[in-house]
């Protein structure tokens, strides 16, 4: 595959600026593998396997993905839009090339998997492959998703079973149940879902007769958010975390 190519895949641009790139000598390669300096190519028709490939443009290292799949920790006071309406999209977060990976011969970048409201905090899942945003997202999969939920009033057994037997949302008269609720303490619970509503978890807990005044999404199916990833910080999914969110949607 020559290198123009597999920058143009990784979303560094039309093929004309990738070639660019590397004729101005912007572009090194790992040719004798990560252990080893990278070597600078300028020969944008150079082949190389992309697969495991790494290399380095304009001074920052990366590495071939087929397919983009990222976490981010989206923080308070963001839209998962790329036209945000009021406040920075998530999507400033992310680099460059992630938000230019080119999708069916047309650059669209990496979607996020579903929705956080603005004042929500917390695990957003990332990519540029169709299949996996919908086996993420679809209700039908019913991939658990478990949120910290910090409401205004004490939260009562009583709430909490109702949350869980289920409450009618004023749009659709099927009950919505919770799949399981873990009291922290007495304003702060662990709340599980597997469908994605409009406002949902916010929603439920008026329906119980209680507020939500802080939400913070901590894992989806056995992927749980890292301690060490600080707001407003992504990173690639390992081949680990891959197996931990597809082992609830096989």
């Amino acid at each position: 595959m020559q290198l123009q190519d597999i920058l143009y895949s990784q979303g560094f641009g039309t093929r004309r600026v990738c070639a660019g790139l590397v004729q101005q000598g912007w572009v090194e390669v790992y040719e004798a593998g990560p252990d080893q300096p990278p070597v600078q190519c300028l020969n944008a028709s150079a082949d190389f396997a992309p697969e495991g490939l790494r290399f380095r443009v304009q001074g920052v290292d990366w590495a071939y993905f087929a397919h983009a799949y990222v976490m981010l920790h989206k923080p308070a006071g963001t839209e998962c839009s790329q036209k945000p309406s009021t406040y920075p999209s998530i999507y400033t977060l992310l680099p460059a090339p992630l938000r230019q990976r080119p999708v069916k011969s047309a650059i669209q970048g990496v979607q996020a998997v579903g929705r956080l409201d603005q004042d929500t905090t917390g695990l957003l899942l990332l990519s540029d492959d169709g299949q996996f945003i919908h086996r993420m997202s679809s209700p039908k999969k019913h991939v658990p998703k478990v949120y910290r939920v910090t409401a205004k009033h004490d939260i009562t057994p009583e709430q909490i079973e109702r949350l869980l037997a289920g409450v009618v949302l004023d749009d659709d008269p099927k009950p919505v149940r919770a799949a399981a609720c873990t009291l922290v303490d007495t304003h702060c619970l662990d709340l599980t879902l597997t469908e994605g509503k409009y406002h949902q978890v916010k929603r439920m807990l008026a329906a119980v007769g209680n507020r939500v005044e802080g939400l913070h999404r901590s894992r989806i199916g056995q992927l749980a958010l890292p301690y060490d990833l600080a707001p407003g910080q992504w990173r690639w999914l390992s081949a680990e975390d891959l197996q931990r969110l597809t082992m609830v949607t096989a």
